[in-house]
């Protein structure tokens, strides 16, 4: 078993002079950072508060699920032979917030558009998406379901849409 360990920054940049001497008082701004990467602008969503032009949390857990899902994907996809030529993806997240104030995520789904290099290639394509879940790891280290709607287009033409449980 190989073990990898990730190491980030994380810098608190919301002290308004006063620190949390009150719920309103304080910037819910911070700073991520890591070795060798720019620094991301996060904040809190602004349902709590939070800067709407910064990255929220909820927003890099959904980031990381589809980023996860892609790159493995186009891995699958290169040792299954299936010649991917573009991708995108526009993923939604649910959370659920409890009267307590507590949540957390229900669900993603993912809204893969995938073009593959030929016609014969898009049912392959399309099948490529459950085996997924089955190997990457952010989707193995989450308690919500991971939905698909995925779209297989070939070179710049016909879409085929499916959706996954």
């Amino acid at each position: 078993m190989t073990q990898h360990t990730y190491t980030l920054d994380l810098l608190w940049t919301g002290n308004r002079g006063t620190g949390t001497s009150g719920y309103r008082a304080y910037s819910r701004n911070h700073d991520l950072t890591a070795p060798g990467a720019g620094v991301i602008a996060g904040s809190a969503d602004p349902a709590f508060r939070g800067d709407p032009a910064r990255w929220n949390p909820e927003q890099l857990l959904l980031a990381s699920v589809a980023q996860c899902h892609m790159l493995w994907y186009l891995h699958l996809a290169s040792v299954a032979g299936v010649v991917v030529t573009g991708y995108a993806d526009h993923p939604e997240g649910v959370m659920v917030e409890e009267s307590n104030g507590a949540g957390q995520f229900s669900e993603v789904t993912l809204n893969p558009v995938v073009r593959v290099a030929t016609a014969e290639q898009v049912e392959r394509a399309r099948e490529l998406h459950g085996r997924v879940g089955e190997v990457c790891f952010i989707a193995r280290s989450v308690n919500f379901p991971i939905r698909h709607r995925v779209t297989v287009e070939v070179g710049g033409g016909e879409a085929h849409r499916a959706e996954s449980p």
